[in-house]
């Protein structure tokens, strides 16, 4: 991959980020004050890209062996880290925190043996990560999300497509922890409370994802299920268009909806995309930019809405022409930004969360 040189924008923001570990309530503080922009969300393809590459170039200028540099990788204490090989990788990307790319590089593949003794020391000593991380050799945070996400009530766990039941159980639980206390349910969800209400039958991010893509939209709609439309095509593609990203894994799906149109999930949205785009003949061989080309022509005019659909929310109000959109940073930045990042240890996920899903 011939990988493009990253726009890191305000030269000491791109410095801060690259060498200054700030948790979300620092990021925000620095949105607030500084006019700092970050991205975050999952790592595009080139991002991954640029990251393999800065990792193999640090351990080859510095002579290390594959193992020397899953020691620097893998350190079992925070405080053992090597901030120059971290501050090194992260500068080779644009707008990332240096917190966000050592989480993310650390979320390596778990193997069975592992989960087996992370298991076993839950068993004895609780969730008392410190010690826990001792025993199973990986960081106390590490251990507590793969415990959280992937082991915790496996026995009780069930899988595979969601009865009626389980579905007016939890519109009724979000409904009553969100709506009925004047709380918004695309943010304030607290996934784990809601797991543990459902019996822990669904995992936090099975019964997240079961609700941005499936059930909120209805309750949204005044409990009328939407379909997509061509009108929602339409505003997909100039949406897409408008986000001027080098290719379609850099694209933050959680920033297209708006309060216009606002009932289609994170995940339905990169799913509709996609499909959108592998109905173009020899679209594995084009560049983000000529697929867009042909989508905008085959999207070129809004279509009427339908006569036979009323909706709660309309949709075409707030498309932007693509010629007169403002070209701006493909990754988001804010408050609401900042508050999203906040640490692993935080229980309510947003759409693009890192964590593997349970569904």
């Amino acid at each position: 991959m011939s990988l493009p040189g990253p726009d890191h924008g305000n030269a000491d923001h791109a410095h801060i980020l690259a060498n200054k570990w700030m948790n979300a309530t620092k990021l925000a503080e620095m949105v607030k004050t500084q006019g700092l922009v970050y991205k975050k969300g999952k790592f595009s393809a080139i991002e991954e890209e640029q990251l393999r590459a800065a990792i193999e170039a640090f351990k080859v200028n510095r002579g290390l062996t594959d193992e020397q540099l899953l020691d620097i990788i893998f350190q079992k204490s925070e405080k053992g880290k090597d901030n120059a090989f971290w501050s090194e990788i992260t500068s080779a990307l644009a707008l990332r925190p240096i917190i966000a790319v050592y989480h993310h590089v650390r979320r390596a593949k778990w193997m069975p043996e592992e989960d087996a003794v992370l298991k076993r020391a839950v068993t004895d000593l609780g969730q008392q990560w410190e010690k826990v991380s001792e025993i199973v050799g990986r960081m106390s945070s590490d251990c507590r999300d793969r415990y959280r996400n992937h082991i915790a009530n496996r026995e009780v766990r069930v899988t595979g497509v969601w009865t009626k039941e389980e579905e007016e159980e939890l519109t009724s639980i979000v409904t009553e922890m969100t709506i009925q206390q004047g709380k918004d349910f695309d943010n304030d969800v607290f996934w784990g409370k809601v797991s543990d209400r459902m019996g822990n039958r669904r995992g936090r991010q099975q019964c997240r994802i079961k609700w941005t893509d499936s059930l909120s939209k209805t309750v949204k709609n005044e409990g009328q299920k939407p379909r997509w439309s061509a009108q929602d095509a339409y505003i997909l593609v100039h949406k897409v268009d408008s986000m001027n990203v080098r290719d379609d894994t850099e694209i933050d799906w959680k920033t297209l909806p708006d309060s216009d149109w606002n009932l289609w999930s994170a995940h339905s949205l990169q799913r509709r995309w996609l499909t959108m785009k592998r109905g173009i003949k020899g679209y594995e061989d084009m560049t983000h930019q000529e697929i867009m080309d042909i989508l905008r022509v085959k999207k070129a005019h809004l279509p009427p809405a339908s006569a036979t659909r009323k909706r709660k929310v309309t949709s075409a109000a707030n498309v932007e022409d693509p010629a007169e959109a403002e070209t701006g940073d493909a990754g988001p930045s804010g408050t609401q930004e900042a508050q999203n990042s906040a640490s692993d240890g935080q229980d309510r996920d947003a759409d693009g969360s890192t964590d593997d899903s349970d569904a």
